[in-house]
C-alpha cells in the first residue's frame, strides 16, 4: 500500500515494489519498450508482464520482434467486430484477477486509452501504487487517476540520446597580466589626457 509518510514522499519512492505491467498494444509502441522496462526498474520488480492485442493485426506485428527479448506474455484477443475495442475489455477483466489475488504492490498500466480511468482509480480505491504510460495525447482524466503519469515520448531511444548531455568547457578566463602587459604596450599619447587648447583673444 502506497502511504505517504511524514516527509509527504510515497512508499514506492523508497522501497521496491512488486508490480504487475499491463499494456494495451494497440495504444502503445513498441520502439518504447526498453526505456519503457528501465523506468519501471526504476520502482520495483515487473513479476508480471502481459500485453494485449490482436497479433494477427498489421498493427501489432511490431510487438511479435520484442515480446521474447522482454519476457512478455501476449493476450491473443481477436476483434469481435469491426469498429469495436475487444481488447480493453480483456485487459480489464485479466487486471482485476490480478488485483484479487492480493500479491502485487502496484501496477503499470501502459495505454493512451481513457478508457483505463475507471481501472486506474480502482487500484488506487485499493491502496495500490499506479504507474500509468502513454504519449502526450493521452486525455487527463487517465493521466490524473494515476499517481505517477510518464510520457512515452521520452522514453524513445532517439530521445534519450537528444537529451545526453554534452561535455562542459571552461570558459576562456582572461590572465590580468597578460591584460597589464598589452596596456603597456599601448603609445603613450594613446594613454594620455588630450590636451587643453588655449581659448583664443576674445
Amino acid at each position: 500500500m502506497a502511504i505517504p509518510n511524514i516527509n509527504g514522499k510515497l512508499d514506492f519512492e523508497e522501497r521496491s515494489l512488486h508490480l504487475a505491467v499491463l499494456i494495451d498494444a494497440d495504444n502503445a509502441q513498441a520502439s518504447v519498450i526498453e526505456g519503457l522496462l528501465a523506468e519501471i526498474a526504476r520502482f520495483g520488480e515487473a513479476s508480471v508482464r502481459r500485453i494485449y492485442g490482436d497479433f494477427t493485426s498489421p498493427n501489432s506485428a511490431q510487438w511479435k520482434k520484442v515480446l521474447n527479448q522482454f519476457a512478455i506474455k501476449p493476450v491473443q484477443q481477436f476483434a469481435y467486430t469491426t469498429g469495436k475495442n475487444a481488447t480493453d475489455s480483456t485487459m480489464i477483466i485479466d487486471a482485476m484477477d490480478l488485483l484479487y489475488t492480493r500479491r502485487f504492490d502496484g501496477f503499470c498500466l501502459v495505454s493512451s486509452d481513457s478508457d483505463f480511468t475507471g481501472l486506474a482509480l480502482r487500484f488506487r480505491e485499493e491502496g495500490l501504487s499506479v504507474f500509468g504510460f502513454g504519449e502526450e495525447k493521452t486525455p487527463d482524466a487517465f493521466r490524473n487517476a494515476c499517481h505517477k503519469f510518464i510520457f512515452t515520448e521520452v522514453l524513445r531511444p532517439c530521445h534519450t540520446q537528444r537529451r545526453s548531455r554534452t561535455p562542459y568547457k571552461k570558459p576562456a578566463t582572461t590572465n590580468p597580466a597578460s591584460t597589464l602587459h598589452r596596456i603597456a604596450q599601448l603609445p603613450l599619447r594613446s594613454r594620455r589626457q588630450p590636451a587643453m587648447t588655449p581659448a583664443g583673444p576674445i
